[in-house]
């Protein structure tokens, strides 16, 4: 009961953010009914992908510097923040996110751009890397893990998420805003302090409550782990770190070595210390940097 409540508390905390009013930025002509593509500046492309319950806007505090001598391409998923959720509404979201990203790229006659992916948009990024190499020309992911529960307790498998993430998506996808502040009381009772990371940090200023329940849940499962030997891409691993060794921050280090240890080329690690899950938000300087060295 300990494992699954420390699971549930990391993986949610992690995991969720809520929707932010977006910048203005160009969408392309691309059409989606899973995702949205707006443009900005011109350059060496650059593909960004937010993570859970989060629109393009969560870039806003980089955008302008990313966008020096770049051209961004700026992914948001249809379900999160105020787009409606076209067909993300029904089954399964994020390996069709991924083959849509792919195809923009093609339709788009993108020649292997840079693809930065935030938490379920790193794996997003993961997962398009390993579908199609050679499409991807460098990608990293920032605090994205192939299988986010091994950050929490490095031996979890699927089996042991499975019962908390059934949960979760149940209380997101059939509750009412009452009743589901009403059940988190209810799992505080069981589960401790998690109840927060669930009902309280994800926020719901908007997003298809259907997209978000089959996202959250798909974050907590889906273990891609196995897909990273066909990744030929050069991938750099970006989170947030803290010296404090009595800090959850303070173990990242060895705990994403071990995530991405099966990469046939090995990944380059950076750290930044003071960030937190919203690495771009806690220290915008510091990854702007980072960036920087990924794209030279």
């Amino acid at each position: 009961m300990n494992q699954r409540r420390n699971l549930l508390k990391g993986l949610l905390g992690a995991a969720a953010w809520s929707a932010m009013g977006a910048p203005a930025l160009a969408q392309t002509p691309f059409r989606s009914t899973r995702i949205v593509v707006e443009t900005r500046g011109a350059g060496a492309d650059l593909i960004l992908i937010p993570g859970l319950a989060s629109t393009a806007a969560v870039w806003g505090r980089t955008t302008a510097r990313l966008a020096q001598g770049r051209r961004l391409h700026m992914v948001s998923v249809r379900g999160f923040g105020d787009l409606p959720a076209g067909d993300n509404a029904d089954g399964a979201v994020m390996r069709a996110l991924a083959g849509e990203v792919g195809r923009y790229i093609a339709e788009t006659g993108l020649a292997a751009p840079a693809v930065i992916g935030h938490s379920m948009g790193g794996q997003i990024a993961l997962r398009l890397a390993a579908d199609a190499p050679g499409r991807v020309g460098r990608l990293m992911t920032v605090d994205a893990s192939p299988f986010f529960p091994a950050l929490i307790s490095p031996g979890a498998t699927v089996g042991d998420v499975e019962p908390i993430a059934q949960v979760a998506y149940q209380a997101i996808q059939f509750l009412g805003d009452e009743g589901l502040r009403a059940r988190g009381r209810d799992l505080g009772l069981e589960l401790g302090g998690a109840a927060d990371a669930v009902f309280g940090s994800m926020g719901w200023q908007g997003g298809d409550r259907r997209v978000l329940a089959q996202s959250l849940y798909e974050v907590m499962t889906v273990d891609l782990r196995h897909r990273l030997a066909e990744i030929t891409a050069p991938v750099t691993v970006v989170y947030g770190w803290s010296p404090d060794a009595a800090s959850p921050r303070g173990r990242t280090d060895s705990l994403f070595r071990g995530a991405y240890a099966s990469l046939p080329r090995p990944a380059r690690f950076e750290r930044i210390e003071g960030a937190e899950h919203m690495v771009m938000i806690d220290q915008p300087t510091r990854f702007l940097a980072a960036v920087d060295r990924f794209m030279a």
